[in-house]
């Protein structure tokens, strides 16, 4: 609509084809009171019609009215079927069998008519849609909307709007991220959620669609919810076999892949242009701009540059040479691996989003230690990781078009390695929304993301001097598979013939004893399982199966053989690990021959550990009820050691046997805390902890996504007089967490802000937590994942 309209204010001959009944069929097809977004704010829009936001309703009366005034040539209800002929000499086909004859032609289709469908069982019921028109004409229903991207949370919205509707609205997130979301929806679904008017399920998935109910994979396993509808907004993808029918290219075979374009917008077919959604750019400011400038090109001023030109010129003026942004967008492109696939219009939306920064040899473009979720592409130079803390002379090499940083984008954890320049370097950072879109949109590039993670994760597991060299064979068949908790990944008496390295999440191993499942051990992120079986060439002697919603990396297990043939250190290294499985399998066994119950005692509690969080945790609270005394030295402690708030209820929590796990933050291995922080306050200490930093806004999403209950919202207490003031003087509340009574007495000035409190391990505090030095019998301790087992073995053994 807007190239139509450039084309009617420059003279040219036009016409304008619409397959529908009006124009604007995408915006048309908005649910009704849309509020429609005009993002992003600082991109000058450049069109001969008019947008602001606005809702739905005024966006399309104004279009209306200015087509009509600028006399823009318009026939609707009519679909083209095929297009033939050459550049200057077109022939459209339409359905109705009418031909239409062109110079040149421009796709603005979009792809909203080839939406991506829901795979699962009962998919097909007729109470799974794909749109939503009206959410007003939904009352007092369970719907369950799929998918987190734009069209998704407004769709929820919508529903959840009206409390006299009295639906109850849950969206799913397969993720934890909302990575193809303006941060403006963001915003407002999780105050939705806070306001209690629309529930946000992450790490979920459908799994079976039934009347009235679906059948849901989380995190922590299977759950059933009741579901009348299902609005699925899981994106969608270019119709393509029509457009390779007219002799377009694409950028790769991947379905999500877009056409191959010019900086004109031409296609590999000359004389066809892409604009708008199907190239790629959805946003409507970008659709509008596009179609502005492509009518300008075919009229001959190709001295025309992007609306964006000067917002990249600013961003590129810093970096050596004096190359054009279109050289430099034209080097990133060629010089980056995962920019392989990303066309030319999605590489500038992604710079926009990312910083270019320049670097002299020896220069720090990071240290260890600190905290950051980018990822770095290295477009010119090199870079060394410092791998040794203790020897910055021993380093690792990353070389110009690889990338660095994934690790923090993974996991959220603080850098785990100082990295210099090593020559003249430039790297683009990409912030972690960047990377996480770059992901989603370009199939390609998630690839290369995830081949350089796999290959780094097995050198860092495996160790034994191996080189990225020694690992390719095993990178270039591994293979990442996500299981849910409870899933059986090996199971006992099976042939074994692979190795998994288990990449996030956490595994428990068990063996069949007197004809029971008998726990055997915990297995977190970054170990790996299946070995015993390869190695002897026999069955698998227990099965492993997932303690919560995991991914592991499948490595072929001929392929490892002969790594192992290759380096005898990491058999010595897999030998010794077999054989303190083994060593566990023995204690078992024994225990079972002289007393059976100690056994099931065993299993049972190492079962509640994982149940209660630990499947997930890399420090976790316990207390041995035995020791207990109930003094509560323990939070009074944690009071006085966080401005008077405590992090730990010692009542609250579950208890199995004499181990009870209070109320106190896991300090989870993939913290649920991290997924929506607006102000990016929650970060890993250098020792695994989740702090939350001076920067949190109080907004509560932490509150909310955690699962245990751990995070409160509370404002910082008035300073108490000291405790020889409270002894002697009888001031002040005492020891502990001050009353709400003596808090709100002598605040000074109306109660503080709040903010987000929970356990940070007493980061930077000597001697530890404070809980657990407070503890006068020794009762409370702090549980790392590989004293799990020792735990379990005390209560039985107790």
């Amino acid at each position: 609509m807007s190239a139509a309209a450039r084309a009617a204010q420059l003279g040219l001959s036009h016409v304008l084809l619409e397959k529908t009944g009006h124009l604007c069929d995408t915006i048309f097809k908005y649910q009704k009171g849309k509020d429609v977004m005009a993002t992003p704010a600082s991109l000058v829009l450049r069109s001969d019609l008019d947008f602001e936001a606005g809702k739905r309703e005024a966006v399309l009366d104004t279009w209306n009215r200015q087509t009509a005034d600028a006399a823009i040539a318009v026939r609707l209800n009519a679909e083209v079927a095929k297009i033939e002929g050459e550049k200057g000499a077109f022939v459209l086909t339409l359905k109705g069998g009418e031909a239409v004859h062109t110079e040149a032609v421009i796709l603005a289709i979009g792809t909203q008519g080839n939406p991506n469908l829901l795979r699962c069982d009962g998919a097909g019921l007729p109470h799974v849609q794909y749109q939503l028109d009206d959410p007003g004409a939904f009352l007092d229903e369970h719907i369950t909307v799929i998918g987190t991207g734009d069209a998704g949370i407004e769709n929820a919205l919508g529903l959840a709007a009206d409390p006299v509707q009295r639906n109850t609205v849950t969206i799913l997130n397969r993720g934890t991220d909302f990575a193809r979301a303006k941060p403006a929806n963001v915003k407002l679904l999780t105050e939705a959620e806070a306001a209690g008017r629309i529930r946000i399920r992450t790490e979920t998935t459908p799994a079976q669609v039934r009347s009235g109910e679906l059948l849901l994979d989380t995190r922590d396993g299977q759950e059933t919810i009741r579901c009348d509808r299902i609005i699925a907004r899981m994106g969608s993808t270019a119709p393509r076999a029509f457009l390779e029918a007219c002799g377009i290219a694409f950028t790769s075979e991947d379905r999500e892949a877009f056409p191959v374009l010019s900086p004109e917008f031409e296609t590999t077919r000359p004389g066809i242009h892409v604009i708008g959604a199907l190239a790629g750019y959805p946003l409507i400011k970008h659709c509008m701009n596009q179609g502005y400038d492509v009518v300008e090109f075919l009229n001959g001023n190709t001295a025309l540059k992007p609306a964006d030109e000067p917002m990249l010129a600013a961003k590129f003026a810093s970096l050596p040479g004096k190359r054009s942004v279109d050289e430099w967008l034209t080097l990133f492109g060629s010089n980056i691996g995962i920019f392989a696939d990303v066309s030319a219009l999605q590489l500038r939306e992604l710079m926009l989003d990312s910083e270019v920064k320049r670097f002299g040899p020896g220069d720090v473009i990071f240290e260890r230690n600190e905290t950051g979720a980018s990822l770095f592409a290295i477009a010119l130079g090199a870079v060394r990781v410092e791998v040794d803390r203790n020897d910055t002379a021993k380093t690792v090499p990353i070389d110009q078009g690889s990338i660095f940083g994934e690790v923090g984008l993974i996991s959220g954890r603080r850098r785990g390695a100082t990295v210099r320049a090593a020559e003249p370097t430039v790297v683009v950072e990409l912030t972690r929304t960047a990377a996480l879109k770059l992901i989603a949109t370009v199939p390609a590039a998630g690839r290369a993301i995830a081949r350089i993670s796999i290959e780094r994760q097995l050198l860092q597991i495996f160790g034994s001097g191996l080189t990225s060299e020694d690992v390719a064979e095993l990178v270039a068949q591994a293979e990442v598979q996500t299981k849910r908790a409870g899933e059986v990944l090996l199971a006992e008496g099976d042939d074994g013939n692979d190795l998994y390295v288990i990449r996030r999440g956490s595994m428990v191993v068990e063996k069949l004893i007197g004809g029971k499942p008998v726990f055997l051990s915990y297995l977190p992120a970054g170990s790996y399982v299946g070995e015993m079986a390869l190695i002897d060439r026999g069955q698998r002697t227990a099965t492993v199966k997932a303690a919560i919603k995991s991914e592991v990396i499948r490595l072929p297990g001929e392929a490892f053989l002969r790594l192992l043939e290759r380096k005898p250190q990491l058999l010595d290294k897999a030998l010794t690990d077999m054989a303190a499985r083994r060593d566990v399998n023995a204690f078992i066994e024994g225990r079972k021959d002289n007393f059976s119950g100690a056994v099931d005692l065993y299993s049972e509690t190492a079962q509640f550990l994982v149940d209660n969080g630990i499947g997930e945790a890399t420090d976790v609270l316990l207390i041995d009820e035995k020791l207990c005394v109930g003094c509560d030295n323990c939070e009074k402690a944690c009071a006085d050691s966080h401005d008077g708030l405590s992090r730990l209820n010692r009542e609250a929590g579950k208890t199995f046997a004499h181990l009870h796990v209070p109320t106190s933050c896991r300090h989870c291995e993939h913290p649920h805390c991290m997924a929506d922080c607006p102000p990016n306050a929650i970060k890993r200490g250098p020792d695994g902890e989740v702090v939350i930093d001076d920067s949190c806004i109080g907004c509560g999403n932490c509150e909310r996504n955690c699962p245990y209950g751990v995070i409160r919202m509370d404002s910082v207490p008035p300073p108490k007089p000291s405790l020889l003031s409270w002894m002697f003087l009888g001031r002040g509340p005492g020891p502990g967490e001050p009353s709400k009574k003596w808090r709100k007495e002598h605040a000074a000035k109306g109660p503080a802000p709040k903010q987000a409190i929970k356990c940070d391990m007493c980061s930077g505090i000597s001697g530890g937590p404070a809980c657990v030095r407070a503890c006068p019998t020794g009762a409370a301790i702090r549980v790392a994942p590989e004293a799990f087992l020792s735990v379990a073995r005390l209560a039985d053994e107790t």
